[in-house]
């Protein structure tokens, strides 16, 4: 395969090059070249108001959401053309993590669900990065079973056509600033569990919407738990018909694989430059065989990784959805970037149980790293869910036994119940 620019790629990067120069804010670049991982990078100002910024300026010069439709806010680009952005973007793309869930998971959800008015009207505001949104599945009692999910959605009793919601979320990424959720619901207890299920997409500001976020070990509080009481949403508001909710959440699901796969970091650039500039009691740390095979190992990796989400950007531009291979770009990447951190805490010897980026080698990237990466393992299904589909959908192997998966989801015994 040849991976030399077209003249006509060549031409399109020269123009976004040209863009950037002129546009990006260049006052944040080093704030964002040393930011540690999960983090937006941004301290001297609001982080929130310069994501929004930076989303604004690209909406209103074509570079929003390069591979969405023009009619719903997007560029209308290539897949090839995406990719050239994203190599010439760099650190700013970092101002793009608050609108990662709704761009890469949400949106493209209501582009197969939601009625024509409703993406016309939604999708635009998202790419603009006037509307934030979050996904509400994970829930306290069902784990990495997605389809255990128990909060409720019953009809209204006074006529009106909409849902009355009740019930909990947890893990849920950014539902402090989100303004719109997709949230998947039970509706029908009586039937097997992934046939009992609804989606709707819901106002964040509804009575009865509770967010609580979680503080994690690394400080912040990038997760909440979100609970639902009494609250109301419009039938015209669900995704899909009644109880089809588990084949919506499949279009959310491959789709979520996709963008944290193809977008999580690794670490190994920085490991490398680490490496290059460490002194150990030997030497330079770069010197050490050992080191040297473990670079090797992960750089192998990582372009795997970079290869096989481009393979997944050609399926996209062929109108694919993405299918169940795409949960080993994010099975792969996640174990990757644990083990890249450990290693890089190990090559800075007692130095490594600091984490004031201020005093510590690579302003405490490793550190902040290290103490987020078990989320990456989980979130987006986690490790052992994510083999379970590559065995079974990708390789063709039998599936697990699941007794329960024809059982009514009302007589599934439960903790406490007999």
């Amino acid at each position: 395969m040849n991976f030399d620019d077209t003249p006509q790629e060549a031409a399109f990067r020269a123009t976004v090059r040209t863009w950037l120069d002129a546009n990006a804010p260049k006052h944040l670049e080093a704030q964002l070249r040393t930011a540690g991982f999960a983090s937006g990078g941004v301290t001297s100002e609001d982080p929130m108001a310069a994501a929004r910024a930076w989303q604004k300026k690209k909406y209103d010069a074509g570079y929003a959401c390069l591979h969405w439709p023009k009619e719903y806010g997007g560029g209308g680009f290539s897949p090839i053309e995406r990719v050239i952005w994203g190599q010439e973007e760099g650190p700013y793309a970092a101002l793009g993590g608050l609108f990662t869930i709704g761009h890469g998971m949400c949106c493209p959800t209501l582009m197969a669900w939601a009625s024509e008015d409703q993406k016309r009207d939604l999708l635009p505001q998202a790419a603009a990065g006037e509307q934030v949104w979050c996904q509400l599945f994970s829930e306290p009692a069902s784990g990495s079973d997605l389809a255990g999910l128990r909060t409720r959605a019953e009809p209204a009793n006074d006529g009106s056509g909409d849902w009355i919601i009740n019930g909990q979320k947890i893990w849920t990424s950014g539902a402090q600033h989100s303004d719109w959720g997709l949230l998947i619901t039970r509706t029908d207890p009586g039937v097997a569990k992934h046939k009992g299920l609804t989606m709707f997409f819901l106002d964040m500001r509804s009575p009865g919407v509770e967010v609580r976020p979680i503080k994690q070990a690394n400080g912040q509080s990038g997760f909440n738990e979100v609970y639902f009481t009494d609250v109301r949403i419009p039938d015209a508001q669900r995704l899909g018909a009644v109880g089809q909710g588990w084949e919506v959440s499949l279009t959310t699901l491959m789709n979520e694989r996709l963008s944290i796969g193809s977008g999580m970091p690794t670490g190994f650039p920085e490991l490398f430059d680490l490496a290059c500039r460490l002194e150990t009691p030997d030497g330079p740390a770069i010197n050490d065989r050992n080191v040297r095979s473990k670079l090797a190992t992960w750089a192998v990796r990582t372009s795997g990784l970079k290869y096989t989400g481009m393979r997944a950007i050609s399926a996209l531009s062929r109108g694919e959805t993405p299918g169940p291979e795409n949960s080993i770009g994010k099975l792969v990447a996640g174990a990757t970037m644990q083990d890249i951190a450990a290693f890089a805490l190990d090559l800075q010897g007692e130095a490594g149980i600091l984490v004031d980026p201020e005093v510590t080698a690579a302003n405490g990237r490793f550190q902040a790293m290290l103490l987020r990466s078990p989320a990456t393992r989980i979130e987006g299904g986690s490790d052992e869910i994510l083999r379970n589909i590559i065995a079974e959908r990708v390789l063709g192997l039998p599936g697990d036994i699941r007794v329960d998966k024809t059982v009514p989801f009302n007589q599934i015994p439960t903790s406490g119940k007999r």
